[in-house]
């Protein structure tokens, strides 16, 4: 079916323009011809009004040499859409210009060697960014193929990436390493990139985490050198750093951020002492029984519950809980152990700082001095680590959960397109899907 065609049947018309239709077609710069739809494909014939067009070469007007089709992939909608512009072709007047014939351009509508719309470059990068897309479904939807799609997309997103003002106003800096494949290191690269999150909360006081860059590597030089590439006036900008128990990462962050509260993260501090009761559980059955645990064992049976908070047991768990650590004397080192992370969790529940942190003081204070080894090595570790510690109490609650939530997203991306094998092409769809492409 074809709209904006008239004459006789069999004799192409000549072209012709409406307002409304140009309207509701919405690309600047040019003007409907045509518009025809069968049941697969809406095919747009777009053109732009007569002009005068001087030669890039020499600047003489040039005379007009016809036209050429140029078919492009444009936004679909119910179905899939083509645009042919009817692309003007020029003649230099000058016989000695070296240009010769030259096409017109219109950035507008489309790049200069591309066969996607720039509004379609435009709605795909914003289906990848929200709406959890993949290159290979955008391809289906534009009717075109994977290599095609990425090439039209992948320019704009360097440009984005290299804009050095998205590291503007960063004063809450979260880090953490996540594993982007698992083959052989000798085919891809390191498994390992170590990922720095812009953790900075708004006026509201939410945190609204964007990724700032990936780097191959999880070490502490790797993210010394990220923080040394962004400059002076970054480093200084930064207030909080927010970290894992990673010794690597604090000794960056001791040098590159000398200004800077480095934050021990709560959730793996709480990790920690819940991996505590799970050790002392392990040994106290291997020593009582001679094996690990096995269905039927009083300690096996409540490992679960070992690992929930106080505050979310049941009645039955509690009870359960009980039978287990009677059953045998030498079970009472797992309840001490239970005791021993609940009270370090306490510590960050609680809604006054300052009881929270007075709770914090006395962990550090006494878990060292337990005679139980696991729980001795954690009170170690934690004293090592005081000052990270307890900055999360002077810090509002400052933390890495952002760089967490960054994290799940990025594996949500890597699964969804089953993989990747470029790491330039994932640093920047992993950039663009956890917002770091955005100022």
């Amino acid at each position: 079916m074809s709209y904006l065609s008239s004459g006789r049947a069999g004799a192409r018309s000549a072209p012709c323009s409406c307002s409304r239709c140009d309207l509701l077609v919405g690309l600047d710069g040019v003007h409907v011809e045509e518009v025809e739809r069968d049941d697969e494909l809406l095919t747009v014939t777009v053109s732009t009004p007569p002009r005068l067009m001087g030669c890039p070469g020499c600047g003489v007007i040039a005379a007009g040499r016809g036209r050429r089709r140029r078919v492009l992939h444009d936004v679909p909608g119910v179905i899939r859409v083509r645009v042919v512009w009817r692309q003007r072709v020029w003649r230099c007047a000058d016989s000695d210009c070296v240009k010769k014939t030259f096409v017109e351009q219109l950035p507008s509508l489309v790049a200069a060697r591309g066969s996607i719309t720039t509004r379609a470059v435009t709605w795909a990068i914003g289906q990848l960014r929200r709406e959890h897309a993949t290159i290979a479904g955008l391809a289906r939807r534009l009717g075109t193929s994977w290599k095609t799609v990425w090439r039209a997309i992948e320019p704009e997103l360097v440009r984005l990436a290299a804009n050095e003002s998205r590291f503007e106003n960063v004063t809450t800096l979260g880090v953490d390493e996540h594993i982007w494949h698992h083959v052989d290191p000798r085919r891809r690269g390191p498994k390992e990139l170590t990922g720095m999150v812009d953790l900075t909360r708004d006026k509201q006081g939410k945190t609204r985490a964007r990724l700032l860059d990936l780097v191959p590597g999880r070490s502490g030089r790797a993210y010394k050198d990220w923080l040394e590439e962004r400059g002076p006036v970054f480093r200084a900008g930064v207030q909080i750093a927010a970290l894992d128990p990673f010794a690597g990462y604090k000794t960056a962050i001791d040098d590159q951020l000398q200004d800077a509260v480095a934050v021990l993260d709560a959730f793996h501090v709480v990790k920690l002492g819940t991996n505590v009761v799970d050790e002392v559980r392990r040994r106290v059955q291997q020593d009582t029984l001679g094996h690990r645990g096995r269905t039927g064992d009083p300690l096996f049976g409540i490992q679960t519950i070992l690992r929930a908070g106080a505050e979310n047991l049941t009645d039955k768990q509690r009870t359960r809980l009980s039978v287990a650590i009677e059953a045998r004397e030498a079970h009472e080192e797992v309840f001490i152990a239970w005791q021993a992370a609940q009270k370090l969790r306490s510590a960050y529940r609680q809604k006054d700082l300052i009881q929270g942190r007075g709770i914090a003081e006395k962990v550090i204070d006494s878990f060292h001095t337990c005679p139980i080894p696991e729980i001795a090595r954690l009170g170690r570790t934690l004293r090592r680590w005081r000052d990270a510690f307890l900055a999360y109490f002077t810090t509002h609650r400052a933390n890495n959960g952002g760089t967490e939530a960054v994290n799940g997203l990025i594996e949500l991306h890597r699964r969804l397109a089953r993989g990747y094998r470029n790491r330039h092409n994932y640093r920047l769809r992993m950039l663009l899907a956890a917002g770091g492409l955005t100022p």
